[in-house]
């Protein structure tokens, strides 16, 4: 009898695992239904979304996902484009924020579709493929000239994304792609809070080939709320 409970209970410690590790997550919260625009970004034939977050729910998380895209027409529009945003059929963001892959539906523009972007696609599937980046905006650092990044691999041998983290306003959003050739800081000083991209560029100029991706400090003025 012994022997069979020695037996069997590694089987039951691991079935209870298992279990535990199948559990449905809890529901999702409905704060984070809604439109949750974001901005596409590409390096080679690779396509990356990026949410546009704000201070406040249901906006406030930094979400950067691989797109899994075989649209030759949407991969030239991102390269050829120094701005693509898509504007999303409503859908819950914490389905994002825990990693899961979305499908959806969404109208693509050249330019910020909040700021008379030029509407070029409508209803176009968007497969949110892989999550590569998730932070929340609270306990945020106060507006500082120490600038703090993390570098984000893709699978991609050298290549990274750099985000920014966003601090309290004024602060800005910032992705920048860097072929690591060197050692590269993920936290250096600027001359102001929100410096202009060149200046962070010139920062990190000893970190290899660098192809700005994302830059936005307007929304993050005065913790602006929409």
């Amino acid at each position: 009898m012994k022997y069979l409970t020695r037996l069997l209970l590694p089987l039951l410690i691991a079935f209870n695992v298992s279990a535990e590790e199948e559990a449905p997550p809890p529901p999702l919260d409905p704060a984070y239904e809604g439109i949750h625009g974001m901005a596409l970004m590409q390096k080679g034939s690779t396509i990356f979304a990026s949410h546009m977050p704000l201070y406040h729910k249901p906006h406030d998380y930094q979400i950067l996902y691989k797109v899994d895209n075989k649209d030759v027409n949407l991969l030239q529009v991102v390269r050829d484009n120094p701005l693509v945003t898509i504007k999303p059929e409503k859908f819950n963001l914490q389905r994002l924020i825990r990693g899961q892959e979305v499908v959806v539906k969404a109208d693509v523009y050249i330019g910020h579709f909040e700021r008379e972007g030029m509407l070029i696609y409508e209803g176009v599937p968007i497969t949110l493929a892989e999550q590569l980046f998730v932070r929340q905006l609270t306990d945020l650092q106060e507006a500082s000239r120490i600038q703090e990044y993390s570098a984000v691999p893709y699978n991609s041998k050298s290549g990274r994304l750099y985000v920014h983290h966003i601090q309290h306003a004024p602060s800005f959003d910032h992705i920048i792609h860097v072929d690591l050739e060197a050692s590269c800081p993920t936290k250096f000083a600027t001359s102001k809070v929100v410096p202009d991209e060149k200046e962070i560029q010139y920062r990190l100029i000893n970190c290899g080939t660098m192809k700005p991706l994302y830059y936005e400090a307007q929304d993050f003025v005065k913790g602006k709320k929409h």
